[in-house]
């Protein structure tokens, strides 16, 4: 199990309730941070100590108060860990629901667990404890079945140009038309209309409006 843990979060709240959850595990040893820098800080010092910690708890929004911060969101903190402590896992416990941001934090970022802020959460929290000392990966139940289906269909480039258009407005028989003066290939509209209907068929959308809602939904556009 975990010695050390970090928690960065910007509501007193939330923060003590995390900890209390990692003391029915046993973890004591732990500190806490309303502040992104001085989160990092904290980090570095314990490194500098020998004594680093071995999980980051932290939050993705930080509300914008009186102290001017230079590392301003939980993935930017992120970021800045693993420069300095590669090895670190890293769980996010957010309110962030959308798809596309989640699984870029496990994909790019190389978090290990997200847990998502809602009902039930605390019970969440602790099977990704678990699961992150045995060094599996976790992600909230109500969130894998979504990220799953995103999965299933990588959006292209070309696709995301046409859910782009149609969420400004521009109707589908003039996409091609866009297409040709940025020389776009293909360019065709019988080309657009295949890709659309591929799309709403895997991700099992019936409307083109419901394809772009749910595109804005999880961020792809």
């Amino acid at each position: 199990m975990f010695k050390r843990v970090l928690i960065a979060e910007d509501h007193e709240s939330t923060s003590i309730s995390v900890r209390k959850t990692l003391e029915d595990f046993g973890i004591t040893r732990t500190e806490y941070t309303y502040y992104c820098d001085d989160a990092l800080m904290h980090i570095k010092k314990n490194i500098h100590d020998d004594q680093p910690f071995d999980l980051l708890i932290t939050d993705l929004s930080f509300e914008e108060d009186h102290r001017a911060q230079v590392i301003k969101d939980g993935t930017a903190l992120i970021n800045a860990v693993k420069q300095i402590q590669p090895n670190m896992k890293v769980l996010v416990f957010s309110a962030e629901t959308k798809t596309a941001i989640i699984d870029s934090l496990f994909k790019q970022t190389g978090i290990n667990a997200y847990v998502r802020k809602a009902r039930h959460d605390a019970k969440e929290l602790k099977l990704a404890i678990e699961a992150l000392a045995q060094n599996k990966i976790y992600i909230s139940s109500d969130l894998r079945q979504s990220l799953r289906q995103k999965n299933t269909y990588e959006f292209t480039d070309f696709d995301i140009t046409i859910i782009s258009l149609l969420s400004q407005g521009t109707l589908q028989k003039d996409i091609p038309t866009y297409l040709q003066q940025n020389n776009i290939k293909p360019s065709g509209l019988s080309s657009v209309e295949k890709r659309l209907n591929l799309m709403k068929e895997v991700l099992g959308f019936s409307k083109n409006e419901q394809l772009v809602a749910y595109c804005k939904d999880f961020g792809i556009i």
